[in-house]
């Protein structure tokens, strides 16, 4: 059991150098593993689809998602870091297991693995559940095998791919996890960049079209739009020139460069592959 700290605990978050005391380099550089850690949020449109009025379901579930953001992400690492000054959180020990310890909550390393191992399973779920249905989608697109249309073959696609990635984990504990953090990251990262773009193509679009306008106004537009693009793209560049991240952002370019090609070479046929995918579903 650790002791209370010895003075106001707010000082800590100015003391040691202030915000970003070593630049905004490694802000960059963190900024892919809390990408990382935040991937699945768009899951919510995926399960939209499933709801009477997708559009309100989507602008409500992520309304929810910006506050639980805000409380339970940014609030949580708030009083973290003005608990446990930031130097002494090493990579040994969860910050919020020290920051427990340091308050006097005993048992605290067991009651965050629970929490851990039951944040795990739930995004194991999300995660199978969106894997599977966004590659049936993609095969009845014709953007994917055909015979992964059949959602009990994309399910079990992504459970292959799972188990893979624990067999990597432990083949290779030092190194697989980093690999998968900075290449999710990275994909992540490009996969909301292209949100992004979209998003602001289709409203311009939409505004000069509809009379009316978007069924749902966004704030901020397109100033807000246009700082995520520029934000997106200064993480991108920070991994280029970072060495431990540069192999990962290579790949995932390359990766992506791959699915481009394959989307004009696959243009021509989609047409007839979505009628079957419709057929395949009934």
């Amino acid at each position: 059991m650790g002791e209370g700290p010895a003075g106001p605990p707010l000082g800590n978050l100015t003391a040691y150098g202030g915000f970003a005391p070593h630049g905004f380099g490694p802000v960059l550089t963190a900024t892919v593993g809390v990408v990382f850690a935040f991937g699945g949020t768009e899951i919510v449109a995926v399960a939209a689809a499933e709801c009477p009025d997708p559009g309100r379901a989507v602008a409500r579930a992520t309304r929810q998602i910006v506050w639980r953001i805000l409380v339970f992400f940014l609030g949580s690492v708030l009083l973290v870091l003005a608990i446990v000054p930031w130097p002494e959180i090493t990579g040994g020990e969860s910050p919020y297991v020290t920051a427990l310890t340091r308050i006097g909550v005993p048992f605290a390393g067991t009651a965050m693995s629970m929490v851990i191992l039951t944040a795990l399973l739930s995004v194991l779920g999300s995660t199978l559940y969106a894997s599977s249905r966004m590659l049936a989608t993609l095969a009845g697109h014709g953007d994917a095998p055909r015979w992964a249309a059949a959602p009990r073959r994309a399910v079990l696609l992504g459970t292959v791919a799972g188990c893979g990635a624990v067999a990597a984990q432990a083949v290779s504990p030092g190194r697989a996890f980093p690999f998968l953090l900075n290449s999710t990251g990275a994909v992540l990262i490009i996969m909301y960049l292209g949100i992004a773009v979209s998003q602001f193509v289709l409203r311009i679009r939409t505004e000069r079209t509809a009379p009316e306008g978007p069924a749902f106004r966004m704030w901020g537009f397109p100033y807000l739009t246009l700082l995520v693009i520029a934000v997106f793209s200064a993480i991108l560049c920070s991994m280029l020139f970072t060495a431990q991240t540069r192999p990962q952002l290579l790949m995932s370019l390359g990766s992506l460069a791959v699915v481009l090609v394959a989307c004009v070479l696959t243009k021509g046929r989609r047409r007839s592959a979505e009628l079957r995918f419709v057929n395949t579903v009934r």
